[in-house]
């Protein structure tokens, strides 16, 4: 019997998904394919380092493809692999809890806030 280093599934999905900002690119992708300018809108406070960052990571691990039109101007666009479709999925009951406990979060969020603990991610 092989290990594959990881403790469980999520840790393993983890692996691919940590972070802030993977899982936004993931649920703004889900809807179809992206230019850069339009994804960063979208996702909202990210940096252009830091998304090229992990949109390049994404690309890498086979979760999103880039497609470049090769035209000047630059256009590129981004889109999820089927892989990166079946990942999204996953997502999607996440994102209805959140949607679902959207006040309870922000009170936590304000709770933490007030104690002078770290933002929630």
């Amino acid at each position: 019997m092989t290990t594959s280093g990881f403790v469980c599934g999520l840790d393993a999905a983890l692996a691919i998904i940590g972070g802030k900002w993977k899982p936004l690119i993931l649920f703004h992708l889900a809807y179809g394919a992206r230019r850069y300018g339009d994804l960063r809108r979208a996702i909202g406070s990210v940096t252009d380092k830091m998304l090229i960052q992990q949109l390049k990571e994404l690309e890498a691990d086979g979760i999103v493809h880039r497609f470049d039109f090769k035209e000047l101007p630059p256009k590129v666009e981004y889109s999820l692999t089927p892989f990166g479709q079946t990942l999204a999925d996953a997502l999607k009951p996440l994102c209805a809890w959140g949607t679902q406990h959207l006040l309870a979060v922000e009170q936590l969020v304000s709770r933490r806030e007030a104690l002078g603990l770290k933002r929630i991610a």
